[in-house]
């Protein structure tokens, strides 16, 4: 057990983000111990990472606690589809519904596993259960990713993400209509300080860059192609969110249930329509296109026939 004060640096932070700094522990290892139990402030155990540090009070993090750990189960996942495969890397086609990886509290479909029981063999860099991963999508986001297969291929393509020389291309459907009509939103994103699954603009947050251009204007709607600079959390609906112009869809960032429902949505109309980047393996530069999966389609039908 560590018993720690407060310092006054540190006062007014999360709890998660107090201790992970004071402990050298990882966030993600805090939050575990917090859902075990294993975290007190002041005397009182945590049941929040949201919960907010004043300086001087006593911290106690038993770091003894046993952590679980996110396990890979080859299972397939529906409607998972694998566009290009070759000795260094896969691309696939992910479905809204499936994780890139496994984590705690998901218990549904995702890419890892779905790789693993199709045989596919993917790098062993990175943590057991993201082994391949050099990029994500969220669960609610459809369309192309790529996991690297040989560990030259992670090394390069990790690279690559970090330099932003990968070319990631988004259709977003967003809420009414942006002014301008194309436009870069630059502004830094960090976790929002109320709630534990969501993201924010806020002061001190990632760098975070987003360039969007209109391709059709229709009635409720704007239907946008983004291309994203950085690759932060929920980046896309959170810039979208913080100019006035949600995904369609996306409640959790301020959208119209009422006009997700009239286009029968399910999830933030979001696709990952295009990849681009210098293969490892060869040196030559690929691309690879997925068009909006039918929940997408019917809904920008929808529109249409309205406008």
């Amino acid at each position: 057990m560590a018993v720690l004060l407060i310092p006054d640096g540190l006062d007014g932070e999360r709890v998660d983000v107090a201790a992970a700094r004071m402990t050298g522990l990882t966030r993600s290892r805090v939050a575990d111990l917090i859902d075990a139990g294993g975290v007190a402030l002041g005397g009182t155990t945590i049941a929040r990472a949201s919960v907010r540090v004043h300086s001087g009070e006593m911290l106690e993090v038993d770091i003894s606690e046993p952590v679980r750990e996110p396990k890979v189960t080859p299972v397939l996942a529906d409607g998972l589809r694998i566009v290009h495969e070759d000795s260094d890397l896969v691309v696939v086609d992910k479905p809204a519904g499936v994780a890139a990886h496994p984590s705690l509290g998901w218990q549904g479909p995702d890419v890892v596993s779905h790789l693993a029981a199709a045989g596919v063999q993917v790098s062993t860099s990175g943590a057991a259960e993201r082994q391949g991963i050099v990029q994500r999508l969220d669960v609610g986001t459809s369309g192309l990713m790529v996991v690297a297969k040989s560990e030259y291929a992670y090394s390069v393509l990790k690279q690559a993400f970090r330099d932003r020389s990968v070319d990631k291309t988004y259709l977003a459907l967003a809420q009414g209509h942006p002014d301008p009509f194309s436009g870069t939103i630059d502004a830094p994103i960090g976790r929002h300080p109320g709630h534990d699954w969501k993201f924010a603009v806020v002061a001190g947050g990632r760098p975070s860059v987003t360039h969007y251009e209109a391709i059709e204007v229709l009635r409720a709607a704007t239907l946008l192609k983004v291309h994203l600079e950085t690759g932060r959390t929920h980046q896309i609906r959170v810039h979208l969110s913080a100019i006035g112009h949600p995904c369609v869809g996306d409640p959790l960032y301020g959208a119209d249930p009422v006009l997700a429902a009239r286009l029968g949505l399910q999830r933030q109309w979001l696709h990952a329509v295009r990849l681009g980047f210098t293969h490892p393996g060869t040196g030559d530069y690929v691309t690879f296109d997925s068009d909006p999966s039918p929940d997408l389609a019917t809904a920008l039908q929808v529109l249409h026939a309205e406008s």
